[in-house]
């Protein structure tokens, strides 16, 4: 356990964002013990233009103009810094050599406001923690002097359009060139080990505390009538997005057992919208809820889904929802991936859309009350304290190299 450093946080998310993220919750675990630095992402010039009237655009454009404190003190150990700098929009600049020049500029511009910060709370011996911010902060150890430097992958980010152009180039190097990398898949973890030798699997955090049996109410007053039917209810939670979830393998699970009910919460992309899935007498989407309002919906499934499409996007990255959903001891079908090794003893992985349906009845007529409590002992093992406490062992280990 790392005690007593000062630690600074950058990343993609910022702290007055609308949704949460893993680093946000990382960054409270590390104050536990240490002081730390949380730098929400400097606005870029077409950010600042294209959402000027997006109230968290004003904030910081208040903050700029010295309206409100840039560096605010959150809690104990706890400050948020807003750079008040602008940064040049060069993601897509397809020419490597004038985005190099103008990275490294915008470098200058966010680590003369982090020094600013640093200077006023006298901080020493500095870890940088960064969650896959690989354009703004890529020179950042350098530019404040830190000691050392850890770069976290959550999310095979080069996969994704927006990142290409630059992302494969830049992270490839940033990996190479930062102290460790850690990563909360396995299968990230063997990507960044290709960059980086001292690159590790440091599990993953999760706040379950919602998803808890003595917390649940009277069912929905929308799922209430699907509980009447009588029929196994087989359901997922979360955003449906075809670039992250297999229509085809929900179309043939819906066709192959009328006898089922299958149950949809969260919102639906036009691919959803237009599927045959609509069309399916026994299947029911029940639009999105609120955070809170989830376990309820989750208490009343008898299997719970998690079947991803595989790809770049995907293929790397650790479910949160297997570990709600394992909280409440619910038996999960899921598809097989890297990442899902780790739930392998916990739940049931299918590769083929036949293998969802065999499962699925595996699943249904094999679950006890004993496997119910094994799921839920496992998935409370996952929690913030022991994803930091991991990490730190790690930068233990390269700081003593």
């Amino acid at each position: 356990m790392i005690k007593n450093r000062d630690i600074i946080v950058v990343g993609l998310a910022a702290l007055d964002s609308r949704i949460g993220s893993n680093v946000i919750n990382l960054a409270h675990e590390f104050a536990k013990n240490n002081r730390v630095l949380y730098v929400n992402y400097p606005i870029d010039r077409f950010t600042l233009w294209r959402e000027k009237h997006d109230p968290l655009i004003q904030n910081r454009i208040k903050r700029m103009k010295d309206k409100e404190p840039s560096l605010v003190h959150l809690g104990k150990n706890f400050w948020a810094l807003y750079p008040s700098t602008i940064l040049e929009s060069i993601s897509q600049l397809p020419v490597n050599w004038l985005f190099d020049i103008l990275n490294k500029i915008n470098n200058k511009r966010q680590a003369r406001e982090i020094r600013k910060a640093i200077k006023e709370l006298d901080f020493k011996d500095i870890i940088i923690f960064n969650d896959t911010d690989m354009f703004r902060s890529f020179y950042l150890k350098e530019l404040i002097g830190a000691k050392t430097y850890a770069y976290y992958t959550r999310d095979n980010m080069i996969a994704v359009d927006f990142w290409k152009k630059q992302g494969i180039r830049v992270e490839a190097a940033l990996m190479a060139k930062s102290d460790l990398v850690v990563a909360n898949s396995t299968y990230l973890a063997e990507l960044a080990r290709r960059f980086n030798p001292h690159s590790y699997y440091v599990g993953q955090g999760c706040d379950v505390s919602l998803f808890d049996k003595k917390l649940i109410s009277s069912p929905p007053l929308d799922i209430k009538p699907i509980m009447d039917l009588k029929k196994p209810i087989i359901g997922y939670i979360g955003v449906l997005f075809k670039l992250r979830l297999d229509i085809e393998v929900l179309e043939f699970l819906a066709r192959s057992r009328p006898d089922w009910s299958f149950v949809f919460v969260g919102p639906e992309d036009d691919d959803f919208k237009t599927s045959e899935l609509h069309k399916q007498k026994n299947v029911f989407f029940l639009g999105s809820k609120k955070m809170e309002e989830l376990p309820n919906y989750l208490n009343y499934f008898d299997v719970a889904l998690n079947p991803q499409k595989l790809n770049e996007v995907t293929i790397g990255n650790y479910p949160r929802k297997i570990d709600e959903y394992l909280a409440m001891g619910k038996p999960t079908v899921a598809t097989k991936t890297e990442a899902m090794s780790v739930f392998a003893e916990y739940t049931y992985l299918a590769v083929t859309k036949e293998d969802y349906l065999e499962m699925i009845e595996l699943a249904l007529t094999e679950n006890s009350p004993e496997k119910e409590k094994q799921r839920e002992v496992f998935a409370r093992s996952h929690t913030w304290e022991a994803n930091a406490n991991e990490i730190f062992k790690r930068i233990e280990q390269i700081e003593k190299i």
